[in-house]
Formats: C-alpha cells, sequence, structure tokens
C-alpha cells in the first residue's frame, strides 16, 4: 500500500498531499502521522494541499480528525497552500476545519509552529493587552 511521506521540519511535521486520497490511505495517513508526532515529540503538523485542486467533504473530515487526533497528542495542525477555490468549497460543504490554523504556505505556517500562536490570548496577560499608557 502507498503512503504518504511525512517529513520533520524542525518542531513541525510536514505533510504534503499531492493526489487524491481513498479511505486506506486516508487511515494509513492518520496512524502514521499520529505515530510520528509521538516520536519526535512534535508541537505542529503542516499539511500541504497547494497541490490539491478540489476538495471534497472526505478531504475535509480527514484534515478534521487529523487535526483532532494531533490535539490529543499535543500537536497543533496548520493548513497551508490552500487555493482559494478550495476555501469556497469547503464553506459551501459547512465544513469548519474546527481547531485548524491555516497559512498561505509553508514559511508562514513554520512561522505559526514556531511563534508558538496556536491560540488567541486576550486580557490584560497578551502582549499588548491591557492599559499600558506611558505614563511620564
Amino acid at each position: 500500500m502507498d503512503r504518504i511521506p511525512i517529513l520533520k521540519l524542525g518542531r513541525a511535521l510536514l505533510v504534503s498531499i499531492q493526489v487524491d486520497i481513498h479511505d486506506r490511505l486516508a487511515k494509513a495517513l492518520e496512524e502514521d502521522l499520529s505515530e510520528r508526532i509521538v516520536a519526535t515529540g512534535a508541537r505542529g503538523v503542516m499539511i500541504d494541499i497547494s497541490g490539491l485542486e478540489i476538495v471534497d467533504s472526505f478531504m475535509g473530515r480527514m484534515l478534521d480528525n487529523i487535526a483532532a487526533v494531533s490535539r490529543l497528542l499535543d500537536a497543533d495542525t496548520v493548513v497551508v497552500g490552500m487555493r482559494p477555490a478550495v476555501a469556497i468549497t469547503l464553506v459551501e460543504l459547512g465544513l469548519s476545519l474546527t481547531g485548524v490554523k491555516t497559512a498561505l504556505n509553508v514559511e508562514r505556517g513554520m512561522t505559526l509552529i514556531g511563534s508558538g500562536q496556536y491560540e488567541e490570548i486576550e486580557g490584560d496577560d497578551a502582549p499588548g493587552g491591557g492599559d499600558e499608557r506611558d505614563e511620564g
């Protein structure tokens, strides 16, 4: 059975999906990725979908499942390289990809993972938050 390669880049794992994925390949990717997250201690998973021209509901659910498994293993998921038509299709299908961050390209995805910007920080503890007037 074919496998999708998983590359380690710093604190992240990179998966580049360039072909249509069927059920068995998706399941194998999910298992391989979860094993690699644990083995490497990766903090993030980047899924490059720049090679995909269309995304259907199966692909959307697969991305959502990978993100859920990654979250349980203490790694965040960033989808990179999404084409405008793919974004429109996901919205039309009603798929919100809960817990998945997006970036235009791998470089921006690495910045997102490397900076630890996985959640929005609000309130006085946030950088630039609270009342920081210059007195004097």
